[in-house]
């Protein structure tokens, strides 16, 4: 079983302790980390942190102001530790103005990062699926005037009333991830198996398209850690 986490689930020790982070995720059982930041640490330190657990890096959540004012320092930092996978993961895209700058954004920045080897792409919320103040969808804006992979969060999908399976399979040529997530149908997140969200269908769609797992749960109860546990048990419950 192959399935990363993303670092956010458990954000309650890794500014403090992100080494000693990635090693507890490694003795879970995760094979690879989605990171959320770096907490000051250099690439090189980074590496080395990988390099002594093991793991592998799937991608980055990075905020899109580091791709429109930072890139070629980003690419820099990326590279060094291995990563092959930018994701934006939040933008704000209430105007279309708000639209049309996180696109221009995107797409000054892809065909840098493509020619060192590395994809963009966007992670979702819910309110990307929701008409803003001037009536787009933002998602399908970000859809059709971009060529970005979509990694598909299937939680929040699925809370903004949209079928996560039939997201994916629509999108699967731009899906190379999917966050695999549970909670309530109101927004309250429940690690894997404890809420209402089709986290088992997820799995398997996944499995069936050959799309990257990234496991997040972010409500830290009692810890981020034992979420993290609890989920990864359920995955391998799953492949059992």
């Amino acid at each position: 079983m192959h399935l990363g986490l993303q670092m956010y689930s458990v954000r309650d020790i890794t500014q403090d302790d992100l080494a000693g982070a990635l090693a507890k995720v490694k003795a879970i059982g995760y094979d690879n980390v989605e990171f959320a930041g770096f907490f000051g640490h250099c690439a090189e330190k980074v590496k080395a942190m990988l390099d002594e657990t093991g793991l592998k890096v799937s991608g980055t959540h990075t905020g899109w102001q580091e791709l429109a004012d930072n890139i070629d320092e980003t690419i820099a930092f990326h590279k060094t530790i291995g990563n092959k996978r930018i994701i934006v993961p939040y933008a704000e895209v209430q105007t279309k103005a708000k639209i049309d700058r996180i696109v221009d954004v995107l797409n000054k920045a892809q065909p840098k990062l493509a020619a060192a080897g590395i994809a963009l792409g966007y992670h979702n919320h819910s309110h990307e699926f929701k008409p803003n103040e001037d009536g787009q969808i933002p998602f399908d804006e970000l859809r059709n005037r971009t060529n970005i992979f979509f990694e598909i969060d299937t939680y929040w999908a699925f809370v903004a009333g949209r079928d996560p399976l039939a997201l994916v399979r629509e999108l699967s040529s731009r899906v190379p991830v999917v966050h695999i997530k549970d909670g309530t149908e109101k927004g309250e997140g429940k690690p894997l198996g404890r809420g209402v969200a089709p986290a088992a269908q997820v799995w398997k769609l996944a499995r069936d398209l050959g799309i990257e797992l990234v496991v997040e749960s972010e409500t830290l109860q009692p810890d981020g850690l034992t979420e993290a546990e609890i989920c990864y048990k359920f995955v391998e419950t799953l492949e059992k």
